[in-house]
Formats: C-alpha cells, structure tokens, sequence
C-alpha cells in the first residue's frame, strides 16, 4: 500500500476520518516490500478503534500491510446526561471572587443545542457555555448587569457524537476560549477586573430556569469527559458523592453510544437504492439530512402500475416534494426553509390514495398538504440521494442535480432501514457512498474569506462575498484602492481626495486622504483640530491637554509615514507670558507626544533630542539667554513656530499646556495636518546585469494567501523574476519569451502553471506591471492591463505553501538563466522589499534603474516634456499653456473691456544705455524667421485684438477679431510695407464657443489651423 487513510471512532461506529491541515489526509505507505515508513500524527486522537482505508497500492502485485500503532494510556472519567439533569459544584465559601478561572473539559452529543456550563452572580455577573445549533457559544459577562453579555462562538458540526476539547481560562477581565484547535482572545465586557460569582457551578443546564437572565434553556443530552474547574477533576468527586457535588436528575458515569449509522452521499452521482413493497395504497417514507447545498435530489420512486413518480428534493433550500404523471398536472408542495445550513433536519412524507403530505423537524405549523389527482400506490424501488447511470430513466428520474450530504434514520413504511446490511450488500444497492459516517465539513471554519469577507459554502467549496470590504478576488485578498497618492498619481490621477491602502494586502484597512498632485507628491492627513487654540489659565497641576484624532489609526499612520520619502507637520506656538522649556535643561512647561507615547520637547523647526525651538537651533531668538522666544516670558505675543520632521514622533497625537494661570499669560496654538512626501517603494528598483545575478532575501511567507507585484522592463528575451523554493514545495515567476509571463507553484498537490501571454512583446524596454495571487480557491496572473488569468484550485487538496528557503530575485538557487534587467516597486503580501539596499552590496546588480521617460512620458501632455529624475520623472510645462504635475490644467484668463496682458520678452535697451557698441550691434542683427503661437478664445465681442507682437524695429505680429467675426492674421516684417494680411471669414468666430488657433510661420510659408479648418497661404515678402 503505497497511500491510505486513517479512521477512528469510540465505539466500532460511527467513523470519522482524521484531518490536518484542514483536508483529508492522505498518509505515505510503502515504496518496496521491506522498508519501514514512520507517520506521526500532527495532532492526537483518542480511540479505542481505528480503520485503515488503502488509495493506492502497487498493482503489480498484491494489496497487502503491515501496521504498528504507538500511543499512550489515558485516564477518562466521563458523565453522561440525559437532557433533562445537571451536576452542581457548590464552594465552601458562600461566594467566590475568582480572580483566575480555569476550566477544561471534553464532549460529545447528539443534540446540536444545549447548556453545558453556568456560573452567575449576584451583581449580573455570569458565564455560560452553551451549544448552539452545532456551536459553542461563550457568554460572559462581568460588573454591571445592564451591560450585554460578550457572545463568543467557536467550532461548528459539534453534534457529531464525537468528542470535543474545550478550554477557558480567565485571568482579570483577560479570557481565553479554546474549542479543539480554534482559539479566541478577548477582553470580557464590563467595568470590574474580576468575576464576582455565586458558589455554585452547574453543568449540563441551569437548575433554575431563567437565571441566566434569558429565556430558558435546553439541558445538554450526551457526555462529559475530564470535566476540570481549576484542577478539581468534577467528575471524580461527583463519583465519590462529596458533599460539594449535587446532581439533579438521572446522571450516569458511563457514556451511552446511540447506534445511529449515518450515510454521506459523496457526490452528484452517488446514490441509494432500497427496496419496498409495491401496490399499496399508501407511501411513508422518512429520514434526516445536513447538507450545505441549497438543490439537490433527496428520493426518487416510480410508482405502482402507473409510469408515473414521486419526486423529493432540496430547491433553493426548501423541501419540495411532487407527484407527476403524463397527461396529468403535476402536484408540488413544499416545506421548510434555509434547510442547507449544514445542520440536522427531519423529513416526513407521506402519500395515501389521492392526498400527500410533507413535515419538516417535526414542525406541524410549517407541514404541507396537497390533493393529487390520481391514487398513489407504491414502488417496489426508492432512490435516495441520486439515480443509478444505467440509463434506466423510467425507474429513478432525477431531473435535478444530485444531493451531496448525509442521512441518517432512513425509515420506510414503519420499519428502520439497517445501513450496516446495506454496507454488507446484503440489503438494496449503493454507489459512491461512505456508510457509518458522515463526511459533511464546515469549509468556512476556519473563515478564509479575508478582511471581513462573508463566507458561505457549498458541499465542495466555499465563496467569499467581499462587498463592503474595500477588498477583491476569491478570498477578499487584494486591495481595490491604491497603497499611495504617488501611485495614483502615475495612473494619471490629479489633486483630489482619495482612499489609500498603506499595506496593500495586508491587515490594515484603506483610509481617505488628499493627494496634492504637483511635481512632488503630497500625501495629506487631517486631524480633528485644525483651528487655532487659545490657552488660559493652564498650569502644572491643572494642565491644559488636547489629544489629535487622524482620519487614520496610528497603524495606518506608521505605514504611510515608513514608506514616504519624507514627512512633516507645522506647529505653531504663540505665547505672552507664556513659556516652553522654563530654562536651559530645565524641566519643560508644555510639551508634545508623538505616535511613539513618548514626550517630546523640541519645537518646530528643531531637531530631537535637544530641548529647542527652531530659533534656538539658528541662534535668533529675540533672547539670546533662551532657546525659544517664548522663553523669553515677554508681556507681548511672541511665537515659535516650524515644521516637525522626524518621521519616527509623527504624528502630533497630544499637546500640554502647562504655564497661562499668571497675569497677562496666554498662549495659542494650532496644529497643521500630517504632511508626507512621495513613496519611497514605488520607485524602489535594481537593475541586474548579469544573468548570474540576483538578490536574496528572507524566506517569503504566503502560506495560505500569497500574492506578488512589480514592475519589470528588460530587452532579454526570457528570465528568472524570482523563485522561493520549500522541500516539495515552490513558487516561481518567469519571463517564458518575449510575450509570455508563467507563474508556478506547487502547494503538494503536484506543480501548477498560470500563463499569461501578450499580444506585443514585453520585452521593449518599458516599464511592465506583473501582479499574481495564489490563495486556497484560486491562482491568478495579471500583465499590465491584460485580462487576467485565472486557475482553480482543487477543492480538497493542500492549501498551505510552505517555503523554507532564501527568496531569490533576479535569479534562481538552481543557477538558471537569471533575469537581464530592471525590477522595481517589488511587494509581498502587501511588504515592500528594499531592493536598492540590497543591491548596494550584491556583486552585479546596481540600485536604481534610469530611463523612466520611456515608459512614463506619454503622461506629459499638451508638449510638456517628460525629464528623468532618480526616482521617477517630472513633466517640464515651461514651454507648454498648461501646468500641473502632466500639464494638463490649462492656464486662462478673463479680459474684461479695455484690459490686456503685456509680456516683454526683452527689455529694450537704447545705445545711450549700452556698454559697448557690439550689444548695440547683437539686437541689431537678431532676426526672427520662424515662430509657433498658439492659443484658444472664447467671445462675443468685435472688433477685438486677440494677439499682438512687436519688435523694436516697427515690425509686428497681430491676430484680430474684425467687426463681421472673422479672423485676421496681419504680418508686417518690412518696416517700408504695408502689412500682409490673411484672413478667416468662413463663419463668425464671436459666437461664445472656444476656437484653437495655431500658427506656424517658417519664412515665408504661413500655416494657420483654426479648429479642424487648415489653411495654407504663401507670403511674399518683399
């Protein structure tokens, strides 16, 4: 047997397959006939039976095993409650304050609710464990009753009667709670730091009903095991009948196994046929299922001398069950609601004559009832769950998909259906079924829809609804905002208000913030103080505090602030009679508290660690004596004011006031918003020159969410972007060709591929973005704006990428063709990785990557021209009408009747006012013979003069609007001729509507476009 799986269960029934890893798990057998193959559990299992299901085997040979098991003994002290008894713990003392609690026990059930545990107390103080609907809830409650308990729900699918671990633990107000292997951590509701409670401990229900505070509740139906409150073992001294031990009701110490065989109907395709009796008059049939599908086929049968059935089936999570025959109208009725919501539900149908009826759990208010228009006599075949693919539709018809969950309690007529027969083949017939289990999973525990995404599932998958989360994809993973205003400034962005996502993909949430777009960009955050403050009457034992609240949480701020380049806040500080620091290292006056918590006494524009204001630091201060005006305790209004930019204080979070309670003392202050410069990730780059190059960094941690984003340019035809191998597992990233970006990885379910192949080559020597993502639904890749691609995960495979080695970039640990190029903007999982330090000290990689225009000028509109920085570029709009961060704001004016913008390009200088006679002689001989204007107007108005320009030699330029509307050009270069005139009279330009003029003369040729009409006109100057 070379793969097998385990099975266990307390009794020899009901069998439950052993997880890890949240899957199936598949164990490694043998390879050849004599080695020896160790398994070690991750986690143990306590059993008194286990089954041992062979996958695979070598099939030139004989199946065949040999199993040795290891474990260790096991002391078990169990109580079993009959759901309607309880055991009480009473303590000495007549009350308790429980400083530090500990409880630890294990359970088994049946029944999907119940009371486990309940401790109250006098001051509304309580906790309470209880079983609901298949989870455990933890209700806790400390100080004030009016106070809402804390609801803490742990685990699902609990009522499988098998055994659950539970652990509280309590210390002050600090809890614990621990179902299996699922924990929570929490602060417990209320004012006090401790549990006040009464002396009794009751498990298994409230003896009195409606203590709790709520209505009544079920009493637990199954057993305890190792039941411990603070190292007393309950159950031991429940056994010797002490004195501090009551039980009410019928409670016995060994636990009762109810012999209930359950079916998990695996597939579409699976089903189960049982016999019946045919020809009579009546049909009876019911059973209970769990299921998370909303359709699926619960029973087909064709019925007695009619080529007619009886149909049962789930629709939209309702039971419906119909009667149909041809040439006859069908009869539907339907019943219960939200039935796939993986819990137990009880079914009961019945049909007699010309009437048929349909209950669900029991419930005769939502029981249905319908007339059918013929008599119902029975079949000698019932079809559970599915219908054979034998191709015999007149005996099982299922025109639905077919049901994927359990049943159990299958009753025909009156009599039980033995599963076990069944399972021996001694009894009707089965395909692709597990008989003595049931194999239902709760795939949204644990939640792996991520940032607050909504989890539903079905029997196979889970999906994650991400709306209202601020996040995309299969599991709420990438973020839908940009991580910096310079990012979205480089997707031709300008100034305005925008949510930002400092860490991407990672925990933090996106927040709002203003990008000032101009050539550097500005990231600014608001606080809810911007106004100027006014101080009196402040002094050391009554001081004046004000606490700054961000549009952001400190987290978020500290993200933003590590990735700017640069960051700053001004505070201005003016006082009369009102000092700072008192004097030189003196104690401080008023200070102020960073994001670190710490008190800071510098000023504005001074440097930490220095008690000084920023005149101290220049040596200005209107008092030599003092290291701030303030200082100087003058009965005038002083005032220190500057910028604070030492990013690791920022923000500003609280300001103390301390000296405004003498005479004439008064101070005022006002703190301007967080202000930060650029993002130093974004164009944080390498360029690799070798292909034997690369950078190493840590090993990359994606285990169950990973994704990967950068921008490369290159002009190799293929290359390794990065690559982090594990012992089995791997991720890689990889320039395939010219037009062809692979991402690959391998989470143990064999190696998988995502290709993603461009129409135009990628490697142009422009800037490319790559981002792929591989969580445990899918795996996608995504090139520049390409639709991305998109791969399936298995539903029932490995999920966790475990890496273990060094995360190499620009090459690979196998020494393969590595990658010729520049990388930038590299993120994991939201992490930016500091390739420009790295590569300072790699041989063959150099930090930074020139040529960002190639990639980056189409951004320059309307001429501006796109010049290289070292991070980044900028657009140089000095020779274009337009300004901004692109050019791309127009620069307009309004002229009024009579008003004019005068520019002179050279002041004029007369030989009287030249030095020499060869300056006289440079304008003398200066000549323009070509010039290009352009401009757009708007009015209403003529005549009117839109443009002129002069020399100092009488010879000028003019544009004018004439009286009739139309467009003249005049041009005068001979200062002994009359001027030359071209003229644009095809419509009436004073219409209100924007018209673009361009002029271009190259000598003597004259090109004018005037809107989308081009005219040429030859100049002859004489």
């Amino acid at each position: 047997v070379t793969s097998y799986l385990l099975m266990f269960s307390d009794s020899g029934r009901n069998w439950k397959q052993y997880h890890q890893e949240e899957i199936i798990w598949a164990f490694s057998g043998n390879t050849n006939a004599d080695s020896v193959v160790h398994n070690k559990l991750q986690h143990s299992i306590k059993a008194r039976f286990l089954r041992f299901v062979p996958l695979d085997w070598n099939p030139n040979g004989r199946i065949g095993m040999r199993i040795e098991v290891y474990g260790c003994t096991y002391r078990s002290e169990v109580a079993d409650f009959d759901g309607k008894s309880c055991l009480l713990y009473r303590f000495n003392q007549k009350s308790m304050t429980a400083l530090k609690d500990v409880i630890s026990l294990k359970f088994k059930t049946m029944q999907s609710d119940g009371i486990l545990l309940h401790r109250g107390g006098q001051n509304g103080d309580h906790i309470t464990l209880e079983l609901v609907k298949g989870k455990l809830s933890l209700f806790i409650n400390l100080g004030d009753a009016k106070i809402h308990s804390a609801n803490i729900t742990l685990g699902s699918l609990l009522d499988d009667q098998h055994w659950h671990s539970v652990l509280i633990e309590h210390f002050n107000n600090q809890v614990n709670f621990t179902v299996d292997k699922h924990s929570h951590h929490f602060h417990a509701k209320g004012e006090l730091n401790y549990l006040d409670l009464d002396y009794e401990l009751s498990f298994g229900g409230i003896p009195v009903p409606g203590k709790s505070g709520t209505l009544p509740r079920k009493n637990f139906h199954g057993c305890f095991e190792n039941l411990y409150y603070n190292g007393v073992n309950i159950i031991d001294l429940a056994k010797r009948r002490k004195p501090q031990i009551y039980i009410m009701g019928n409670m016995s110490f060994s636990c009762s196994e109810a012999q209930m065989v359950p079916v998990t109907f695996l597939s579409s395709s699976s089903y189960l046929a049982l016999p019946g009796t045919s020809g009579q008059d009546e049909v009876s049939i019911s059973f209970q299922f769990r299921t998370w599908n909303k359709e699926g086929l619960l029973l087909s049968t064709k019925l007695h001398q009619t080529s007619g059935g009886l149909l049962l089936y789930l629709s939209d999570g309702k039971v419906k069950m119909s009667t149909y025959k041809p040439g006859k109208a069908q009869s539907d009725i339907t019943a219960g609601v939200g039935l796939n919501n993986g819990q137990w539900h009880s079914v009961s149908l019945s049909a007699k004559r010309s009437r048929m009826s349909l209950m669900v759990d029991n419930d005769v208010t939502s029981s249905a009832h319908a007339a059918v228009p013929t008599h119902i006599y029975s079949g000698d075949t019932y079809y559970f769950g599915g219908c054979p693919n034998n191709g015999n539709s007149s005996e099982c018809k299922s025109p639905f998909a077919g049901f994927q969950g359990c049943m159990r309690l299958i009753t025909i007529g009156s009599k039980a259906v033995d599963l076990i027969s069944v399972q021996k083949n001694s009894l009707g017939n089965f395909s692709n079924l597990q008989i003595d289990l049931c194999g239902i999973i709760d795939r949204c525990l644990p939640n792996y829809c991520e940032h607050g995404g909504e989890c539903t599932q079905a029997w196979n998958s889970f999906y994650c609804n991400c709306t209202n989360t601020d996040y995309m994809g299969a599991t709420c993973h990438y973020s839908i905002y940009e991580q910096s205003c310079e990012a979205y400034k480089h997707t031709g962005n300008t100034s305005g208000f925008y949510y930002i996502d400092s860490d991407g993909s990672g925990p933090l949430g996106p927040f709002l913030v203003y990008c000032n777009m101009t050539d550097t960009t500005w990231t600014v955050i608001q606080h809810n103080n911007t106004d100027l403050t006014r101080v009196k009457n402040a002094n050391r034992e009554n001081p004046h505090t004000v606490f700054f609240k961000y549009t952001a949480t400190l987290e978020q701020l500290q993200a933003t602030i590590n990735y700017a380049e640069h960051c700053e806040q001004e505070l201005a500080y003016h006082c009369k009679k009102s000092r700072l620091l008192n004097k030189r290292d003196g104690i401080p006056l008023s200070w102020w508290v960073g994001r670190t918590n710490e008190t800071q006494t510098y000023w504005g524009g001074s440097l930490p660690v220095v008690q000084k204001c920023a005149c101290g630091l220049e040596g200005s201060c209107i008092d030599s004596q003092h290291y701030c005006n303030c200082d100087a305790d003058r009965n005038e209004w002083a005032n220190d004011t500057g910028f604070l930019s030492y990013k690791e204080h920022l923000p500003v979070t609280e300001i103390v006031v301390t000296d405004t309670d003498r005479p004439n003392s008064e101070a005022a202050y006002k703190l301007g918003p967080l202000l930060c410069r650029g993002d130093r990730t974004f164009w944080n780059s390498a360029s690799f020159n070798t292909e034997a190059s690369y950078l190493h960094f840590p090993t990359f941690h994606g285990e169950l969410s990973a994704d990967v984003s950068f921008f490369f340019k290159t002009t190799a035809s293929s290359g390794m972007f990065l690559e982090n191998l594990g012992i089995k597992d791997f991720i890689r990233i990889e320039l395939h060709s010219p037009s062809e970006v692979t991402f690959s990885f391998d989470v143990g379910n064999g190696p998988f591929e995502v290709t993603m192949q461009s129409p135009t080559p990628l490697n142009d020597n422009q800037w490319h973005y790559v981002k792929a993502e591989r969580n445990i639904k899918e795996a996608l890749l995504q090139v520049d704006q390409l639709p991305q691609r998109t791969l399936t995960a298995p539903s029932d495979g490995h999920i966790r990428l475990q890496l273990n080695s060094q995360l190499f970039v620009g090459g690979t640990a196998s020494r393969q063709k590595g990658f010729l190029g520049c990388i930038r903007s590299l993120q994991l999982n939201g992490i930016a990785l500091d390739l420009e330090e790295r590569a300072k000290i790699t041989p063959g990689v150099e930090p930074g990557c020139p040529g960002h225009c190639s990639s980056y000028g189409n951004l320059c509109y309307n001429g501006g021209k796109c010049r290289e920085k070292y991070n980044g570029f900028s657009c140089d709009c000095a020779f274009s009408a337009y300004t901004g961060p692109f050019c791309k704001k127009e620069i307009s004016a309004y002229f009024g009747a009579g008003t004019s913008v005068v520019y002179n390009f050279q002041e004029y200088y007369t030989l009287a006012k030249n030095s020499s006679s060869h300056a006289s002689s440079f304008y003398a001989d200066m000549t323009l013979i070509r010039e290009v204007i352009s401009f757009t107007f708007r009015t209403t108005r003529t005549p009117s003069l839109l443009l002129y320009v002069s020399s100092f030699y009488q010879e000028y330029l003019s544009v004018i609007l004439a009286k009739n509307g139309s467009l003249q050009i005049r041009y005068k270069l001979d200062s002994h001729q009359d001027p030359d005139v071209f003229s644009i009279n095809f419509k009436s330009m004073a219409d209100g509507l924007l018209h673009h003029v361009k002029i271009n003369r190259e000598e003597e040729m004259l090109y004018v476009e005037v809107m989308q009409l081009m005219h040429y006109s030859n100049l002859t100057i004489i």
